[in-house]
């Protein structure tokens, strides 16, 4: 893979966003379009390829926006579908990309299809959904939203029938085995792609079928369907992406990307916890471990790396143990916990120290794949544990320390959810204002560490190899790529740390900091030491 021919995706950074919680231009205290268009210029400034923005399509919002009313609208809190067209077009007269949720699995209950399927049994739209009389069926398959459904099946008063849904019961899942709701998808994403769209993060792909005797999870009849929605978008929309939400190990991953020909990148979500279980014992060895785990995967496909997004912090791929180490460091209090996860934020997970988030970054950033910055953890915002569900840490972006951080000029208590007003997290300290005019803050550093990662593909497309993995203290990375060396050090402790590398195949080159851009002196024939400062870190390159 040559530096010409990398697709746009492979070393892309990525910027989600949540509509309801960014900008407001109108007032009602409900971010929404054309507020998202006011920021596009701090956006293109932070200095990412493409913004993720969550579900804007009409839904009750039972499950923020995930459960869709209609796939061919625009939420009238956000704006219109004129709205969303001139934010594409505005965001690509920026030189930055848009993808959005694609929610494949299910619909939200008011959907007219699902409406329509229980009311009517003689109804085309009886087959769009998973109906069974007795909710027997499928026993294997596991229940994800465990602390709130006790089942997998709702019976439905109107049909008579039991309904088939995977996380919450106002959900119901679509029928995939019905051929008639394929092609209603396939529309769906020709009507975003025609608008512009620049490719979707597929929600939930591993679910789409049901056979009995399994999990009704990763089954192969899913991967023929997804598979040819690929083909569908190879053939019409060049350039485009699919991205798999598979909350899975990396090895029931791998077949997502298939031999090119299914999804373009995938979620890595267990190597998350494992930076946070690094940072908390000062031990790489968990990331070590969980890197031995991932597999090679296909040619222009690659991994979506992330600190933190808009749901929990998953623990769903640790131990017992593990997860319980977890809960006890990083969510004292029971609030902070939820389903099989953390519900906080990245600036409180770490202490607020401005040490250890960049740190984190840093370890994100120096691993193979294309790094996600979830909105305001740029500026380090705070979380609520008081709200419901995940909207802890889905509060209003911090912009200034003006009412409502910025926000929006509505009354106070006109706001979708509360700004973050007390504490060390308070929008009169923690706001994008502040931070521009210092040249250390966090949002500087991080804009920094980004530019740094985009000019060196090295960190997307690269090999890696561990080094010194006995110093379990520091994590010692070795990135090439072509004929470059990167090499990633960092101290995972509050302690000063003395490293000492075999790098004699380099000796007589010189080290130059990325970061700074100075000489940190040259290789030497036997053994190169090193001196890393508490939760710091190097990014050297092999010059």
């Amino acid at each position: 893979m040559t530096q010409k021919n990398i697709p746009w995706y492979m070393n892309a950074v990525f910027y989600e966003v949540h509509i309801r919680a960014y900008c407001d231009s109108n007032n009602d205290g409900i971010g929404d379009i054309p507020g998202l268009i006011s920021k596009l210029d701090y956006i293109k400034n932070l200095g990412v390829d493409c913004i993720w923005i969550l579900p804007s399509y009409p839904s009750p919002l039972k499950d923020d926006g995930y459960d869709i009313a209609d796939y061919y609208g625009v939420h009238p809190d956000y704006g219109t579908l004129e709205d969303l067209q001139r934010l594409i077009n505005e965001a690509h007269q920026r030189g930055l990309r848009i993808i959005t949720d694609l929610v494949l699995n299910h619909t939200s209950d008011q959907h007219p299809w699902f409406q329509q399927s229980r009311s009517d049994p003689n109804s085309k739209y009886r087959d769009y959904y998973v109906w069974s009389e007795t909710d027997k069926k499928y026993q294997d398959a596991r229940i994800i939203f465990l602390d709130t459904e006790k089942s997998n099946w709702a019976f439905d008063e109107k049909a008579g029938l039991y309904f088939w849904h995977r996380f919450y019961t106002t959900q119901p899942d679509l029928n995939y085995d019905n051929p008639a709701v394929i092609e209603e998808m396939r529309q769906v994403m020709k009507f975003w792609l025609d608008m512009g769209i620049d490719g979707f993060r597929a929600d939930a792909v591993p679910y789409l079928i049901e056979r009995e005797g399994t999990n009704c999870e990763n089954l192969p009849e899913t991967h023929r369907i997804l598979k040819d929605f690929r083909s569908y978008l190879d053939k019409n929309y060049k350039g485009k992406i699919l991205l798999a939400e598979a909350n899975q190990w990396p090895q029931d991953v791998l077949p997502y990307f298939g031999d090119e020909d299914e999804f373009h990148m995938g979620f890595h979500f267990p190597v998350m916890p494992r930076i946070f279980m690094a940072l908390g014992k000062g031990d790489a060895s968990p990331i070590h471990w969980i890197m031995a785990q991932t597999p090679t995967i296909p040619d222009y496909t690659q991994w979506c790396i992330f600190l933190r997004n808009h749901d929990e912090l998953t623990l769903e791929m640790v131990t017992e143990e593990e997860r319980q180490w977890m809960w006890e460091q990083y969510a004292p209090d029971p609030r902070m916990r939820l389903n099989l996860g953390i519900r906080r934020r990245l600036a409180p997970l770490l202490d607020n120290d401005l040490r250890k988030i960049m740190l984190a970054n840093a370890l994100l950033f120096s691993l193979p794949g294309a790094p996600i910055v979830y909105y305001g953890d740029e500026i380090g915002m705070g979380d609520n544990i008081w709200l419901f569900d995940r909207n802890g840490v889905r509060t209003p972006m911090q912009w200034d320390e003006s009412d409502n951080a910025g926000f929006s000029s509505a009354e106070a208590d006109e706001l979708y959810a509360p700004v973050i007003d007390s504490n060390e997290f308070s929008y009169k300290t923690v706001n994008v204002a502040v931070q521009e005019k210092d040249p250390h803050s966090l949002l500087n550093q991080v804009r920094r560490l980004i530019e740094v990662r985009k000019a060196h593909p090295i960190f997307a497309l690269g090999e890696y190899e561990f080094l010194a993995k006995e110093h379990t203290q520091c994590l010692s990375i070795l990135r090439t790529h072509t004929n470059e060396q990167v090499l990633c050090l960092l101290n995972l402790t509050d302690m000063d740390q003395n490293l000492s590398l075999d790098l004699s195949k380099y000796a007589g080159k010189e080290l130059v900091d990325l970061m700074t851009g100075k000489s940190q002196g040259v290789i030497a024939e036997t053994t190169t030491f090193f001196q890393l400062d508490p939760f710091g870190f190097q990014w050297l390159f092999i010059k």
